[in-house]
């Protein structure tokens, strides 16, 4: 099995975390998100452990919480001790809602409101991550009038174009997120937030990509990062305590995909940002790094009931399930790969070749194509593996269809994290015209 988490019982079917998803998908229906917690709570902590091993006792890692956000998640991020970066005015509303502490909360965006500042700003945000200059000038007004300083970091591009699809680089000159170096207006930018008055500037942030497995890119990353830092203090006069390395590394999806050993990459960038600061004798910096996607991933399937099999010789074979683009975009934005199975038959060898197609009036609608997989019947539950990041929070309700319940597993029990939606619930916020 691809993932240590998941296994074959006696009957044949797939379990996670040592339940049997057939029974999941009986009590809860389909589809159905279902997340391993314990898997999650692992990942934090070697998380947690590595940072401070590769950058010392001040060293915070950050779920990205844009892979998987509702308020049960960021109470599990609490409890294992790491901090949370969030990107929109919903994000920090559910964040508050679970209690998240303010002071651990790192607030992104390349086009935060007015709104969205005054927000942060009331609940307190500990870091404000600002992404330019006129958003530096919006906050430095609203800081003003609330009679309060806002620490931040400023979001710098190093100009890293790393191997991974084109819609998820983020560090590249041309990126609409973040200053340049390159173009000398990163040091600007920086002059800017130190001259103001109600701004607290602590440190950088930059963030290169996602679904990168290739380490060297963020090595190269931290290097340019720190090499900022000692130019921002040999120019402004200031050294800043704070660097903010991003996240992204990549997690398999198939077998084809390789690996990463989290703990070792995280020790890759302690040993690189520690050499460039004694050759330029200057003071580690408090690191951040905001891991999201290899966290919550792979501790996550989807299950489908298999509605039809239709085969067209000399063509392809469809396996149509009952969820699809709207509970799973991804592969209809940027052909991401998955691997799927029939979970009544897990051990079985895939042996027959498949287009999965969902259920909306969509050609696109598919969730992946020509995968290998056992034969279905209508009836099936079938599981898509590796879908913890991106699927929940990328959910749509295109054609109508309501959101399918997000399950947690720990020790042997369910509970839920999020109901399913229901009909009603997609009326709720029409009104009579």
């Amino acid at each position: 099995m691809l993932y240590p988490h998941l296994a074959v019982n006696e009957q044949h079917h797939l379990t996670i975390g040592g339940l049997d998803t057939l029974s999941i998908a009986r009590e809860y229906g389909t589809p159905c998100y279902v997340l391993d917690e314990n898997v999650i709570r692992s990942r934090c902590r070697v998380y947690r452990e590595a940072c401070a091993e590769a950058f010392g006792p001040k060293a915070l890692p950050l779920f990205a919480s844009k892979a998987l956000c509702f308020t049960g998640m960021y109470k599990i991020i609490a409890e294992e001790g790491l901090g949370i970066d969030c990107v929109s005015g919903g994000e920090l509303y559910t964040a508050e809602k679970a209690g998240f502490p303010s002071d651990h909360i790192y607030f992104h965006g390349n086009n935060k409101t007015d709104a969205d500042l005054k927000q942060a700003v009331g609940m307190h945000v500990g870091t404000i991550v600002v992404d330019g200059f006129d958003e530096l000038e919006a906050l430095e007004t609203i800081c003003a009038a609330a009679g309060t300083r806002q620490r931040i970091l400023l979001r710098i591009a190093p100009g890293i174009d790393p191997h991974t699809f084109r819609a998820v680089r983020t560090g590249s000159v041309d990126s609409k997120f973040g200053t340049a170096i390159q173009t000398g207006q990163a040091l600007e930018i920086v002059r800017k937030a130190l001259s103001l008055p109600h701004i607290d500037l602590a440190g950088c942030h930059c963030h290169i990509g996602s679904q990168i497995f290739e380490t060297q890119p963020f090595r190269d990353a931290a290097a340019i990062m720190v090499a900022f830092l000692v130019q921002i203090r040999k120019d402004c006069g200031v050294t800043l305590s704070e660097l903010n390395l991003g996240g992204g590394p990549g997690v398999p999806y198939t077998q084809d995909d390789p690996s990463i050993d989290y703990r070792s990459f995280v020790t890759e960038l302690g040993v690189i940002v520690r050499s460039v600061c004694e050759s330029e004798n200057f003071p580690v910096p408090s690191v951040r790094i905001e891991p999201g996607r290899s966290i919550v991933a792979d501790a996550g399937l989807t299950l489908y009931t298999v509605g039809g099999v239709k085969e067209i010789p000399g063509f392809k074979n469809y396996i149509s399930v009952d969820g699809g683009m709207p509970d799973n975009p991804r592969y209809a934005l940027y052909q991401s790969r998955y691997t799927a199975l029939i979970a009544d038959r897990a051990d079985e060898p895939k042996t027959y070749t498949a287009t999965l197609a969902g259920r909306c009036c969509e050609s696109g609608d598919l969730i992946g194509e020509n995968m290998p997989i056992q034969k279905a019947r209508r009836g099936d539950i079938l599981a898509v593996l590796c879908t913890g990041a991106y699927n929940y929070s990328m959910a749509s309700h295109y054609n109508r269809l309501p959101n399918p319940p997000v399950v947690l597993v720990r020790d042997g029990k369910t509970r839920l994290g999020v109901r399913r939606e229901t009909y009603a619930d997609l009326t709720a916020l029409d009104q009579e015209i």
